[in-house]
């Protein structure tokens, strides 16, 4: 089973070839394709491949699927004795992406057709 770790949003995700993740917003549009080149670390038929910091040639493919908020987060302030509170809410703004393909020199080690093949 081929994965690799990505870089996006600030934050690591391992990512697996025919599945959907939620990540930090990306300012593109629903149904275009978007390439992650940066890779830390790929594992695939052939072994393993580490970033330092980044694979070179690596990249992983992926169609956007859908924009949304995340669940809400209450934020609560409070001093004691002072008669001081503060309630918000945050919601954050997602991506849904659709992990079609991981590259690594330009070619396809894992795509979405042999994961489902297994």
């Amino acid at each position: 089973m081929a994965y690799a770790i990505i870089e996006t949003g600030g934050k690591q995700l391992r990512v697996e070839p025919g599945r959907f993740y939620d990540v930090e917003l990306l300012h593109n549009e629903v149904d275009s394709k978007l390439s992650i080149d940066k890779v830390l670390f790929v594992s695939d038929e052939s072994g393993i491949t580490v970033g330092q910091p980044w694979v070179e040639g690596a990249a992983v493919e992926t169609t956007i699927l859908q924009h949304s908020r995340g669940k809400k987060v209450i934020v609560y302030k409070m001093q004691p004795k002072k008669k001081t509170r503060k309630k918000q809410g945050h919601r954050q703004e997602l991506t849904r992406i659709l992990v079609n393909s991981i590259s690594v020199g330009g070619k396809a080690s894992a795509d979405v057709s042999k994961a489902a093949a297994k």
